[in-house]
């Protein structure tokens, strides 16, 4: 019967789709590349002396680790990093005890980023304010990672340098960290969420960009993260040990490389807190939205293939070169 072999014609032809997905997903499946260039191991100090950057494996000695991963960032993170200074000097002035960092990873900007930070440096002297600047550009996610992996905090907060998020509400995040049951090995994040604004955002959006969130938003939940509103905000809190536990496995560099974090974390059993934040629309944004969200859709699909394949694997924390 003509529909029959038409039925049969569609599945065969899906079918066929899919296998070739699953062989592409399996056969360009990176390896985690935690290699650095002998130039990204080093930071300056405020009088402009080289010093090698510690390692997440060593021992916590701050209480707080901000990294900021900035590309082409000279005009926007300034703002931020003043807002973020002001909160943690004030804390540190009503609280002696705390000690704190702010790591700034200029992911291979073209423009001034590295030299504005280093006016930071040079204000609040190299143990407060730290540049790495990665020889290339990796992506957001390659930028965190480095920065994390560099940094000394007991707490690893990561946050935008477009301060879309009102820095202040790091106490939200960490309200939401205090709340869960972190067990003996210390294993939580506190994500903050956008997901209360969903309401506002969809309403100034065009049916287009509206359209192109759902469906991301569905991608997630289907293949990779569930119980999480909102895997993308830039404002996350990590203890130390579920930092090096997720970062260390940790693929994709580009912009789905929340999801991939938290499928990680939730592959480990790791709690995961979702806190609302203050967030603002800051003009300026990388995200090409079309080209970027096709981007992350196809990202979404083959974190999920890969790790069915066995193309990549969750692993214990490695050292790092």
């Amino acid at each position: 019967h003509p529909f029959q072999a038409l039925v049969t014609g569609i599945i065969t032809a899906i079918t066929n789709i899919g296998i070739h997905v699953l062989i592409i997903a399996h056969l360009t499946a990176g390896m985690v590349n935690l290699t650095r260039h002998d130039k990204e191991k080093y930071f300056l100090t405020a009088s402009g002396e080289k010093q090698l950057f510690p390692s997440l494996l060593d021992p916590s000695s701050r209480d707080l680790s901000v990294v900021i991963p900035a590309y082409n960032e000279e005009l926007r993170m300034p703002v931020m990093l003043d807002e973020a200074m002001e909160f943690l000097e004030k804390r540190q002035k009503q609280t002696p005890s705390f000690t704190y960092e702010v790591i700034v990873v200029d992911d291979g900007s073209k423009d001034k980023t590295t030299e504005v930070a280093l006016r930071y440096t040079k204000k609040y002297g190299a143990e407060k304010v730290r540049v790495l600047t990665l020889v290339k550009n990796r992506g957001k996610g390659g930028a965190v990672r480095m920065g994390t992996l560099s940094s000394r905090g007991k707490l690893i907060l990561m946050a935008d340098a477009d301060g879309a998020t009102r820095f202040s509400d790091i106490e939200k995040v960490e309200a939401g960290l205090k709340n869960l049951s972190l067990g003996p090995e210390n294993l939580a994040i506190s994500c903050g969420s956008r997901a209360h604004l969903e309401r506002v955002a969809v309403a100034q959006r065009s049916v287009f960009r509206t359209f192109l969130m759902y469906g991301f938003h569905f991608l997630v939940w289907f293949f990779c993260v569930r119980g999480i509103r909102d895997t993308q905000c830039g404002f996350k809190l990590f203890t130390r040990e579920a930092a090096l536990k997720t970062f260390s496995c940790l693929h994709v560099e580009r912009w789905a490389f929340d999801v991939e974090l938290l499928y990680i974390a939730q592959c480990f059993k790791v709690p995961i807190a979702e806190v609302a934040v203050n967030w603002t629309e800051i003009e300026g944004s990388k995200l090409v939205p079309f080209w970027s969200w096709l981007q992350m859709g196809r990202d979404l699909i083959f974190i999920r293939l890969r790790y069915i394949t066995g193309a990549w694997k969750l692993q214990s924390p490695l050292k790092t070169d």
